[in-house]
């Protein structure tokens, strides 16, 4: 019998954006099944004044507190706060700090912030975003050696969710759907730049998702091929004829989330080099 869930409150301090706190805690609520986690952010956390202001609330809903300050005062404060209010607290980038700084023989230059600087990297994803957002869904197909990657599949199979994840990465990413019948854009086989990628899934996973979207989007549904297995069936059969007949990787997205899918594609890109 499955065990009631229970609730608990997930204090993230943070002096920069918040992004590494909410992977890291969010990682860590997804190994308890039966316990959820009620997510604080506290972004740009940068003065005493601010994190007085933070332990009001915490106050009010105590719970477990994850922070990444790099300012060892304001470090120090936190830590003091907690330990007065008897609530465990986890400084989540200083053990890799201290790690780096032994390896390394320096200590961490404590930069605020440091991870968002406006560098080239920075604006390569900004790039990526761009593109990928342009080239959604098969659109401008004619300059498909611009891109990275292409993913291609039938319609439900995570294309756009994934290539949005691979441009976050400064990976340019187009996505082409397959319909069935239809040939792929001649420009996407003569490319040689592009790595692409079939993503499939289980006709069942398919079917599935395709009813969830209808159902979102109308009061009165009515089965048609688009749900329909065996129809479904046909469509991934042509989907996987074409990436065999051109020599294109698939990857199976039925029991993959979209990071799992990504990191796959992106193990290939480096196969592929």
């Amino acid at each position: 019998m499955n065990k009631p869930q229970s609730f608990f409150h997930l204090h993230l301090i943070s002096d920069a954006t918040g992004e590494t706190l909410l992977a890291a805690g969010r990682a860590a609520s997804a190994q308890y099944k039966d316990a959820r986690a009620i997510e604080h952010i506290y972004p740009l956390i940068r003065t005493e004044k601010q994190v007085a202001k933070v332990f009001e609330d915490i106050e009010e809903e105590p719970g477990i507190i994850l922070y990444t300050v790099v300012d060892q005062k304001l470090a120090r404060g936190i830590d003091e706060r907690c330990a007065a209010m008897g609530l465990p607290c986890v400084s989540v980038l200083e053990p890799v700090l201290t790690v780096f700084q032994s390896y390394l023989g320096t200590p961490a230059g404590r930069r605020v912030g440091a991870q968002h600087v406006l560098d080239a990297e920075y604006f390569r994803r900004i790039d990526a975003l761009n593109f990928t957002m342009d080239h959604d869904d098969g659109q401008l197909p004619l300059n498909m050696d611009d891109a990275d990657v292409v993913l291609i599949g039938i319609s439900r199979t995570s294309k756009t969710p994934t290539s949005i994840y691979l441009a976050n990465r400064g990976i340019k990413t187009a996505n082409i759907p397959i319909v069935l019948g239809v040939p792929v854009p001649e420009s996407l086989v003569a490319a040689k730049t592009p790595l692409v990628v079939g993503l499939i899934a289980t006709a069942e996973r398919i079917s599935h998702v395709r009813q969830n979207r209808i159902l979102g989007n109308s009061s009165s549904y009515v089965p048609t091929d688009y749900v329909d297995r065996a129809a479904i069936n046909e469509e991934l059969a042509y989907a996987r004829q074409i990436c065999t007949r051109h020599g294109w990787p698939m990857i199976d997205v039925s029991r993959r989330s979209i990071e799992e899918t990504a990191a796959a594609i992106v193990a290939l890109r480096g196969k592929s080099r």
